[in-house]
């Protein structure tokens, strides 16, 4: 096995390790918050009965049924054995709702408003911290405080702000949802309409948080690679500035693309608490609903899904920098 097979193999198994722990705790965690999510469930479904016979007897039919009366252990040996066949469990409160059902309907809202939004943030963010490196003078003077401030604002807290302003107060866009309620999801322009406007303000709340740290990291990189001896060595040579820019900033750029790349991998988890205020019909509000809830599965479905896709993300760069690393392909040509 040459030296780029070995890195990937030892990069699998510490993955691999990381995945083993990831699903253990995805399954154990839940199960140690306090309270009985069957008593919930029961209690909700026996609102009225007296005979106390009939609620103990649909008490037990659901401790059964969710495979709770079971010792933990037991719990997660079924757990683990249904993970290898793609079974996820039934959900507690959308019961008898399958957990891959509610997350299959889940995951293309959360990539629809997370993967323009970052893409858009990412680009603009890139194109004004170039600017504000290169122009300096008023760009840079007004560009990195705005982009400073901007990035120091939690998701969330812009999130509720654009809320408040933009839906409460002036009523511009709806408050919460992913479309209108009254609506019946089709191909049509008034569907589309509505899911445009209820997809505005969580997009905004991303993309603006993004622009100011994108903007940040591309400003920094590309002040140090103008500052770079190649940088004055080109100049002293006579080449031109576009030219000079050019380099420059492509060499800056490959923080910034990694920086995509993690971004895109680990966007299922990302900007969750964004979904929950404005109630939009991704994971995060999931999840936020499975935990009010106690509904083990859907928690479990929900975090299991977010640490595997940040693994694959962060295994997907290791990949491409083991491939580029200059360290390992020395290392590659000497076994040769």
């Amino acid at each position: 096995m040459n030296a780029y097979g070995k890195y990937i193999f030892r990069k699998a198994l510490w993955y691999l390790l990381t995945l083993i722990i990831a699903v253990s705790l995805n399954f154990f965690l839940p199960r140690m918050i306090e309270g009985n999510p069957v008593s919930m469930i029961v209690s909700e479904m026996t609102q009225g009965m007296t005979d106390s016979d009939t609620i103990k007897r649909v008490y037990e039919t659901f401790m059964a049924e969710f495979g709770v009366d079971q010792p933990l252990y037991i719990q997660f040996l079924i757990y683990i054995k249904n993970l290898f066949t793609g079974n996820l469990g039934t959900s507690f409160g959308l019961y008898p709702k399958q957990v891959t059902d509610i997350l299959a309907s889940a995951v293309p809202w959360t990539i629809g408003l997370q993967l323009p939004a970052i893409l858009t943030g990412w680009l603009l963010g890139n194109i004004l911290g170039a600017v504000a490196a290169y122009k300096k003078g008023v760009f840079d003077k007004v560009i990195f405080p705005v982009a400073l401030f901007v990035n120091s604002i939690p998701f969330f807290t812009l999130a509720i702000i654009m809320l408040y302003v933009f839906a409460l107060t002036l009523g511009w866009f709806p408050l919460h949802g992913g479309y209108d309620y009254q609506m019946v999801p089709q191909l049509s322009l008034e569907f589309i309409g509505s899911v445009i406007r209820h997809h505005t303000l969580p997009f905004l709340s991303i993309v603006l948080v993004t622009i100011g740290g994108q903007a940040i990291g591309m400003r920094e990189m590309s002040i140090y690679e103008l500052n770079s001896d190649y940088v004055l060595y080109s100049k002293l040579l006579g080449i031109r500035d576009s030219k000079i820019a050019k380099y420059v900033f492509r060499n800056a750029m490959l923080p910034q693309i990694t920086g995509l790349a993690l971004s895109i991998g680990t966007m299922v988890g990302g900007s969750l608490i964004c979904e929950i205020v404005f109630s939009y019909p991704g994971i995060g509000t999931w999840l936020f609903t499975a935990i009010r809830q106690l509904d083990y599965p859907l928690i479990s479905g929900c975090t299991l899904l977010i640490a595997v896709s940040v693994l694959l993300a962060n295994f997907t760069i290791d990949i491409i920098y083991g491939f580029i690393d200059p360290r390992i392909k020395s290392a590659q040509m000497e076994d040769h």
